[in-house]
């Protein structure tokens, strides 16, 4: 039978009182502490008035939850870190919770109105999430933004003004170069009184790499001493959270707020990072956070994920200014659990964050993300050949930062290297700010970088990728223009790009998976839109000097405007960040939302699903499936199909020439046999049969409840000893004159657990453990226990079939 080593032994106290500092665990490279477990409700929590617990008999209905009590006993039903909760025991807690509030309604006035607070009650909780999640991410974007200029100078006007919003209010600023004025002073003006020459850029390098290390350290420091939870993307372990696993602390309060802070930092350090995944963990922080305010979701963990999958869709929406992206991304890519009324409240809250992001207007623009862009000019059948290879490119992209960035973070994970996560943060960030400074496109956030390569030129546009040899007698608009001959500044722009490529490609390999907030997204695009504007610039020039050619005849004739190297930029980026998250509608949708042109759904289309066959064929894990996998989190892939050919009896536990399986009977036990099961065993729930002899199946038992039943037997009824008899029959059995009083506790067994025979094929197993989201399932052969398997068990056996290592799942 699978062991879950989470359990402690002996101590029946400990199920009672708060976990210690020095229970420490370490996942994914960070100590965790569980003292830091704001996230579930503490054991010793009153009961609120008229809630129902769940009285653990599966679907047969409510009754009292303890025979001895009559009110209901605090931490039962509930969970241990590190576990699995039980779907159908949750929804069944649901529905019985819902059923009361029904008959009630029908009594009184005051009951209606109560009724109809809770149906609401859904609403307000995504209404307060959407805010929660638009204003903090506002917040980040403005905080981040002045960082990040920080770097480069300060405003004179006001030091908390960014270089954009500095200049701003000037009237000596002229248009070609909009980003100078007098207000803003580069470190070099201020404390050299001059801009160029040898001593103005090694002082701005010195700085710049100087702010870099220090935002860094802030960040490496914070998330080490006060949320080990708060670093990395979140996406991994939320989509884990989803699918019903229990990690305390993961969504506290102090996550949130560390996380919020660090991820600033992190951003203006210039290290090879978005903001954008984590963004996703902050709304879920949030949206834990607000479900404490109400008792439904509080009190219950199944309905607590569909609040968590809305706010995953709110925390896309703000990242990209997409809600219905937001949507998507939950439903595709996070949701393990996602009914209609979900998709409802998702889209409520999404649409609440990207009102909210619009209302506080962090950029100044009107928009919710820094890289809007409008193309003008349509594109043509043709250009799908290099939208194609656009898509090969980000697929292959994809496959290869996968396998080097676990090979690294298993590598981190495996050696001293984990030992000095400051340190690791500290060289990164220095060898990113000493190679990113001499080339204008890495040393500018990659925001920034994204805006550039997705702009299409304009006749008045002064960036060097817009440095055209422009046609003086041309009489076309401004926003439809020619396609033209690169001038010296498109050619020098081109080597920048090729070597940021170069840069970008490998420096995250090693930067996603530090100990600090991390997402992957903008870094992702960012190589993506590098690699489409190189093709773009390509594909124009190539236009421009051979449009007689038979590729070119007919639709890109002299002075037209065939080539739009933005939307090269676009598609690649898009082809990228599918090629390492295997996104598909939602990425497209996205994309979409972006950049508000419907007549670019095709090219993306194109792309994104050439990129998601080239990296499936190369390895049919995401980036986020692997992150999974390295920290053996027990998550059962919905999107795997499970082809072999095994039964039932080749997964369970007991195997062949094992222990027998470890079993309690319906009556005749003492109490101190059932204790010293408990203390010798580290097993998460206790098969109950008829007799040792028959090993008729009557019901199962969760390790937690029944060692809180006994405790709270002790305490609150006379006579219950050592010597007593525990039984969990309807009547108590004959007992002998003079003997102690006995344990009736019926009540917290499963009358109804889930059983296959010794011979049902392990896909319909695997396909019962997926859409009932069970924690575990009894073989029985001719109605006789033969074993148990667990989703663990299952875990490994998948593993096992695909040549894995099944000791990497380590959780239950």
């Amino acid at each position: 039978m699978a062991k879950d080593q989470l359990y402690r032994r002996g101590s029946f106290n400990s199920y009672q009182s708060n976990t210690s500092d020095e229970d420490m665990v370490e996942i994914a490279g960070a100590p965790l502490d569980f003292s830091l477990a704001d996230d579930v409700p503490p054991l010793d929590r009153e009961p609120q008035e008229g809630y129902t617990y769940y009285n653990g008999t599966g679907m047969n209905g409510s009754s009292k939850i303890m025979d001895f009590l009559d009110e209901p006993i605090p931490g039962l039903g509930t969970y241990e870190d590190f576990n699995t909760i039980d779907w159908v025991r949750e929804k069944s807690r649901d529905r019985d919770r819902h059923r009361e509030i029904t008959s009630k309604s029908k009594e009184s006035l005051w009951a209606l109105i109560k009724g109809l607070s809770d149906a609401f009650s859904g609403w307000l909780v995504m209404l307060l999430v959407g805010l929660m999640a638009g204003a903090i991410a506002g917040l980040i974007d403005m905080a981040s933004h002045w960082m990040t200029d920080l770097k480069e100078g300060v405003c004179l006007q006001g030091f908390w003004y960014n270089h954009e919003h500095c200049c701003w209010t000037s009237s000596e600023t002229t248009f070609e170069q909009r980003d100078k004025c007098p207000q803003w002073k580069s470190w070099s003006e201020l404390f050299l009184n001059q801009s160029d020459g040898a001593g103005a850029y090694i002082l701005n390098y010195f700085i710049y790499i100087s702010w870099a290390m220090a935002f860094a350290f802030l960040a490496v420091a914070l998330v080490r001493v006060f949320a080990p939870y708060a670093c990395g993307s979140g996406i991994p372990e939320i989509k884990t959270i989803l699918s019903g696993f229990i990690i305390r602390g993961y969504l506290g309060k102090w996550t949130l707020i560390i996380k919020t802070v660090t991820l600033v930092l992190a951003v203006s350090s210039g290290l090879s990072l978005g903001k954008e995944g984590p963004l996703v963990h902050v709304a879920c922080c949030c949206g834990n956070f607000v479900c404490h305010l109400c008792t439904k979701y509080r009190k219950n963990e199944a309905k607590r994920r569909e609040v968590l999958s809305a706010a995953s869709a709110a925390g896309v929406s703000v990242a990209f200014g997409a809600p219905i992206g937001g949507v998507l991304f939950s439903l595709e890519e996070v949701s393990y659990y996602f009914p209609l009324k979900t998709l409802w409240r998702s889209f409520f809250a999404a649409l609440v964050a990207a009102f909210t992001l619009r209302s506080i207007n962090p950029f100044g623009n009107s928009r919710l993300v820094l890289f809007y862009v409008e193309f003008h000019s349509p594109w043509h059948l043709l250009e799908l050949i290099p939208f194609i290879l656009l898509g090969i490119f980000g697929g292959l992209w994809g496959a290869f930062f996968i396998r080097a960035n676990i090979a690294w973070c298993r590598r981190r994970k495996t050696t001293k290297l984990g030992k000095y996560p400051v340190l690791e943060v500290l060289v990164v960030t220095a060898i990113t700010g000493i190679l990113a400074f001499p080339n204008d496109y890495t040393k500018m956030s990659t925001s920034g970088l994204i805006s550039e390569l997705f702009n299409d030129c304009g006749l008045l546009d002064s960036s060097q990728l817009c440095d055209y040899i422009n046609d003086v007698n041309s009489t076309k608009a401004v926003d439809d223009l020619p396609d033209r001959a690169a001038g010296k500044g498109v050619y020098m722009a081109v080597w920048q790009l090729a070597l940021a490529l170069v840069f970008k490609v490998f420096i995250t390999i090693f930067t996603f998976g530090m100990k600090v907030p991390s997402g992957l997204f903008i870094p992702s695009m960012a190589v993506g839109a590098i690699a489409g504007r190189l093709l773009g610039i390509g594909m124009e020039q190539l236009a421009y000097y051979h449009h007689d050619w038979i590729i070119f005849k007919g639709w890109c004739s002299p002075g037209a405007d065939c080539i739009t190297p933005g939307l090269y930029a676009m598609v690649g980026a898009a082809a990228c960040l599918g090629g390492v998250t295997r996104m598909t509608v939602s990425l497209v949708v996205i994309m979409f939302e972006l950049t508000g042109g419907l007549e670019y759904i095709v090219p993306l289309m194109a792309a994104v699903m050439t990129s998601k066959w080239v990296s499936d064929a190369i390895g049919r894990e995401g980036i986020y499936e692997a992150h999974i996998r390295l920290n053996g989190y027990p998550f059962l892939e919905a999107k795997e199909e499970f082809t072999h050919r095994t039964l039932a009896m080749d997964v369970m536990r007991p195997r062949r020439n094992d222990p027998p399986l470890t079993s309690l009977t319906q009556e005749g036990m003492k109490v101190e046999d059932v204790e010293t099961i408990i203390n010798e065993t580290t097993y998460s729930g206790f098969p109950v049969v008829v007799s040792k002899e028959s090993q008729r199946l009557v019901g199962f038992v969760l390790r937690r409840d029944l060692i809180i039943s006994i405790e709270n037997g002790r305490k609150r009824q006379d006579g219950i000893v050592s010597t007593s008899t525990i039984y969990f029959t309807e009547h108590a059995p004959v007992q002998p004159p003079n003997s102690p009083a006995a344990l009736k506790l019926r009540s917290v067994l499963d009358l109804s657990p889930f059983t296959v025979t010794d011979h049902t094929p392990m896909e319909i197993v695997v396909d019962i453990f997926r859409k009932l989201g069970l924690r575990q399932c009894l073989v029985t052969h001719n109605g006789r226990l033969l074993g148990i398997i667990t989703k663990k068990d299952i875990l490994k056996h998948i593993a096992q079939m695909a040549n894995q290592d099944p000791d990497s799942i380590m959780f239950n």
